[in-house]
């Protein structure tokens, strides 16, 4: 099998799809929250739109096989999860509505602190042969 193609196959795909599926829902999330009450909390929803174009990011390199694209996508993702999680628990009045990441991910089960691990633990993997 290509190299390309070993990202997204076996638990690659499920990776994949699981960022797709992130990326629909925090996109949707945010388009709406923007489009309708923007004035309310204008920095959390840009934030999670933010985060929903990493998730996009981040599943169309896998898909394509762009490592290099794919780790630099997961590390944000990683790094603004745990900062922001950690920004959301010690100054709770910045985030009057929550974001993907606000509180680790709480929102979705904690799954977006999960999944850059898993991401990169993927990378790691394949990067192997």
């Amino acid at each position: 099998m290509p190299a390309e193609r070993r990202l997204a196959a076996g638990p690659g795909r499920v990776l994949l799809v699981v960022y797709v599926v992130f990326a629909i829902s925090a996109g949707a999330r945010a388009l709406y929250q923007i489009a309708v009450q923007f004035e309310r909390a204008p920095e959390a929803y840009l934030l999670s739109a933010f985060a929903a174009a990493v998730y996009l990011v981040a599943a169309v390199a896998l898909g394509r096989g762009a490592r290099r694209v794919a780790l630099v996508a997961v590390v944000i993702e990683l790094v603004g999860v745990l900062g922001i999680g950690t920004l959301s628990l010690l100054r709770p009045q910045d985030f009057p509505d929550p974001t993907v990441w606000s509180d680790f991910g709480i929102g979705y089960g904690f799954v977006p602190v999960v999944l850059p691990i898993l991401g990169l633990l993927w990378l790691r993997r394949t990067s192997r042969t």
